[in-house]
C-alpha cells in the first residue's frame, strides 16, 4: 500500500509538470501565431423583425382557436407566396442592388456594455466600419448603451467611433436603459436623439483621480525609495514617493483641464444645455435629466425597437472575436502577466467617474 501510494504521489507530481509545460508551450505558440497573423472574427446579424414575429406567431398559436388556426395557416401561405414572388422579382432586376424609392428604412442595433476600460470599444469599431460601407442617410443606427464610466482616452476613443456615424450622415440614437454616468454620458451625448428610461442614471460630468500613497509605510519600515525622472512634471503624484503641494497643485491642474474639455465637447454637441448647471459630477434618473436638457425623450430600447418594427427592417449588428484553443490559453497567460502592470498604470489615470 506504501509502494502505491508512493508512486500515485509521483504519478501526480509527474502530470501536474507535464502539463504546466504544455500550458506555456502553447502560451508561447499562441503569442508567435498572434503576432505573425491578427486574429480575425465574424460579423453576427440578427433580423430583429422575424424575432418579434415569432413572438407574436408562437402567441397567437397558442391563444387561437381551431378556426383561427386555419384562418393564420391560409394567411401565412398567402404571404409565403407573395414573399417568393417579390423575390424573384428583385432577383430579375438585378438582385436589388439599386435601391428603389420605396424601400423600407434599415435600422442597425448596436450594444456598448462599458467596463473601466472600455474594452467593448474593440468590438464597436468593427461593427461600425461594417455598418458604414452599406447604410446611407435613409438608414438610423441605435447603440444601447450602458456605462458607469472609466478612464479618459478609452472613451474619448469610444465617442470618437459614435462620432464616425454622424459624420457619415446616418441618423444616430442612443437608449440608456439603466446607465450613462461620465465616460458613458461622453459617449451618449454624440446621438442625435438620445433616449433613456424613466429610472435611468445619466449625468456624472466630472473627472476624478485617486491613488494610494504608502510613503509612510515605507519610511516607518526604512525602506528608502527612489525614483528618477527628466522633466518637471514627468511625475507629480506616486504611490511610493512623497507628494508634495506642487505636485498636487499640477494634478488639480491637470484634471480641471480635462473637465474643461469633457464641457467643451458636451456643449458643442448639445448646444441648448445649461452645461454649468450639469457638469457638476451629479447623475440624475431619466425623468430629472430630461427637465434638464441631458436626454430628449424618456423611452426603453425595447419599446423604441417595437415601434420601428412596422416601418423599419431591424437588423442587429455584433462583432464576435474568433478564439482557438491556443489563443484563448495565450490569452489566459497574457491576463495573468500583464493585470499587474495594467493596474498599476490605470491607478494613476484621471478617470471619467
Amino acid at each position: 500500500m506504501e509502494y502505491l501510494a508512493d508512486y500515485g504521489l509521483f504519478l501526480a507530481k509527474s502530470i501536474t509538470i507535464v502539463v504546466a509545460i504544455l500550458v506555456a508551450i502553447a502560451g508561447i505558440v499562441g503569442i508567435v501565431v498572434r503576432q505573425r497573423k491578427p486574429a480575425k472574427g465574424k460579423l453576427e446579424i440578427v433580423h430583429l423583425n422575424k424575432r418579434y414575429e415569432d413572438m407574436e406567431k408562437t402567441l397567437s398559436t397558442v391563444l387561437a382557436s381551431d378556426a383561427d388556426l386555419r384562418l393564420l395557416d391560409k394567411a401565412a401561405r398567402k404571404q409565403h407566396k407573395s414573399e417568393n414572388k417579390s423575390s424573384k422579382k428583385k432577383a430579375k432586376n438585378g438582385g436589388g442592388a439599386i435601391a428603389s424609392a420605396n424601400e423600407r428604412t434599415r435600422l442597425f442595433v448596436l450594444d456598448f456594455d462599458g467596463d473601466l476600460r472600455a474594452s467593448a470599444v474593440a468590438s464597436l469599431r468593427e461593427e461600425i466600419s461594417a455598418v458604414l460601407t452599406v447604410a446611407t442617410s435613409n438608414d438610423e443606427v441605435l447603440v444601447t448603451l450602458e456605462s458607469g464610466g472609466g478612464l479618459v482616452h478609452s472613451y474619448g476613443l469610444a465617442a470618437s467611433q459614435l462620432q464616425r456615424i454622424r459624420n457619415a450622415g446616418v441618423p444616430l440614437t442612443i437608449a440608456v436603459d439603466k446607465v450613462a454616468a461620465s465616460g458613458g454620458y461622453m459617449m451618449a451625448c454624440v446621438a442625435n436623439k438620445l433616449i433613456a428610461a424613466p429610472f435611468a442614471y445619466v449625468g456624472s460630468i466630472g473627472v476624478v483621480m485617486q491613488m494610494p500613497n504608502v510613503n509612510r509605510v515605507l519610511k516607518k519600515h526604512d525602506v528608502d525609495y527612489e525614483m528618477l525622472y527628466a522633466g518637471q512634471y514627468k511625475r507629480t503624484l506616486t504611490v511610493f514617493g512623497e507628494n508634495d503641494d506642487e505636485g498636487r497643485a499640477k494634478m488639480q491642474a491637470d484634471l480641471e483641464d480635462t473637465h474643461a474639455l469633457f464641457k467643451d465637447f458636451i456643449i458643442a454637441l448639445r448646444p441648448e444645455l445649461d452645461i454649468e448647471r450639469v457638469a457638476t459630477g451629479e447623475t440624475w434618473p431619466g425623468t430629472r435629466a430630461l427637465e434638464l436638457g441631458l436626454v430628449d425623450e424618456l423611452r426603453t430600447s425595447d419599446d423604441y425597437l417595437m415601434s420601428r418594427c412596422s416601418d423599419a427592417d431591424l437588423l442587429k449588428i455584433s462583432y464576435k472575436e474568433r478564439k482557438g484553443m491556443v489563443t484563448s490559453l495565450s490569452s489566459l497567460m497574457s491576463i495573468g502577466l500583464g493585470h499587474r502592470e495594467k493596474l498599476q498604470r490605470d491607478q494613476s489615470a484621471p478617470r471619467l467617474v
